[in-house]
């Protein structure tokens, strides 16, 4: 039978759900009758008369247990870790209190709060998108900027967001040095100065605000042009590399070539030097030996004069491959080219044969060579 059906019998009590007896509609039961009857499972003193606590209320010795250990989860509770890489801002009423090191320490719950922030590790962020340089043309750039932080206090409550300022303060610093570059420099030769500009750019803005951040490295990748015109581009940028290469060439082959230019010109300054002092010592020995045979030519004129010239002819017949024969009883000098006759000698393995000195009256020259004839009296034949 249904335990909400009523029994066949006089003595079967009616049971609803709350177990009031007589099938009675009492209600749900007592609040404090349950509190009442858990304290008393903790033996706690229940209903019993005489209890200090009353016959209704909590018993005072529970109350003082309990008190006592929310005491003690409240001391545990406050215990709490920094990290190595951490510093503890710690916050007491939602303001600034203290700072704390890395290791464990305590803070009283609900009155202090703490809030870590990170100091050793290198935090990144990246601004790209397209840009208008100097020359009127857009560009894409892409920068990438590394910071810690180095000052929690100031990063926490200086600025809101401080990473936020941060990241649009560098797009701004570099969209303003990009836009007072021309395309060439932030595509080639110009990128470590546009890098170098937009971090002082930066960290002259950023340093008014004192937001607790030091910005360590700026790397500037690769620019590139939009998609439509990027093989122009490309070509434009092979060809100033082209450039750059002829010109380092050049200036090695300056190096190269500039000290040998310069070693000549010493040579050729020496060598005029050297000219110039053994022109300069003939002449003085030229008068020297003037001023020498100037006595004996006023002593004797003719003999001097016949052994200058006799001196002379010595020094002339000396130094010419030239020999002239002087051939007695005729009118007739033939000469003896002798530097044909030693190339001629030098290219053949025959042996030379001494020239046949032709016949009085005869016109004829050695090998047949053409006779070279004059009119000269007997002392112009002189050796």
């Amino acid at each position: 039978m249904a335990w909400n059906q009523p029994g066949n019998g006089g003595n079967n009590n009616d049971r609803d759900p709350w177990k009031n007896q007589g099938g009675k509609d009492q209600g749900p039961p007592d609040l404090d009758e349950a509190v009442r009857k858990l304290f008393s499972k903790f033996g706690f003193g229940g209903n019993k008369g005489g209890s200090s606590g009353g016959s209704s209320g909590i018993p005072s010795k529970g109350i003082g247990i309990i008190a006592i250990i929310a005491i003690i989860v409240w001391f545990i509770a406050g215990f709490y870790t920094v990290k190595e890489a951490d510093r503890g801002v710690v916050l007491r009423f939602g303001q600034f209190h203290t700072m704390v090191e890395s290791g464990l320490h305590w803070r009283p719950v609900f009155v202090d709060t703490v809030e870590h922030v990170d100091v050793n590790n290198i935090r990144s962020d990246k601004t790209e998108g397209y840009m208008l340089t100097q020359d009127e043309n857009v560009v894409r750039v892409e920068l990438d900027v590394q910071y810690r932080v180095v000052d929690p206090r100031a990063y926490l409550f200086n600025v809101q967001d401080a990473d936020g300022v941060l990241s649009r303060a560098t797009d701004s610093a570099l969209r303003y040095v990009v836009g007072h570059t021309t395309m060439d420099e932030v595509l080639t030769r110009g990128r470590e100065q546009v890098r170098a500009d937009t971090l002082d750019m930066l960290e002259s803005t950023m340093n008014p605000y004192s937001i607790g951040l030091q910005i360590v490295d700026l790397n500037l990748l690769p620019a590139r042009p939009p998609e439509a015109v990027k093989d122009a581009f490309d070509d434009a940028i092979a060809a100033q590399e082209d450039e750059e290469r002829y010109i380092r060439e050049a200036e090695a082959y300056a190096r190269e070539v500039e000290p040998l230019a310069r070693g000549q010109v010493r040579r050729m300054l020496q060598e005029a030097q050297a000219y110039r002092e053994q022109i300069i010592l003939e002449a003085q020995g030229e008068v020297a030996r003037f001023n020498e045979l100037l006595p004996q030519y006023e002593r004797a004129p003719e003999v001097t004069r016949e052994r200058i010239y006799l001196d002379t002819l010595q020094d002339i017949y000396a130094k010419t491959p030239k020999v002239l024969v002087d051939v007695e009883g005729g009118n007739n000098m033939m000469y003896l080219p002798l530097e044909k006759l030693l190339e001629r000698q030098g290219r053949n393995t025959e042996t030379f044969s001494p020239p046949r000195v032709p016949e009085q009256g005869a016109g004829t020259s050695f090998n047949s060579e053409p006779q070279n004839t004059r009119n000269s009296n007997r002392s112009g034949g002189r050796n």
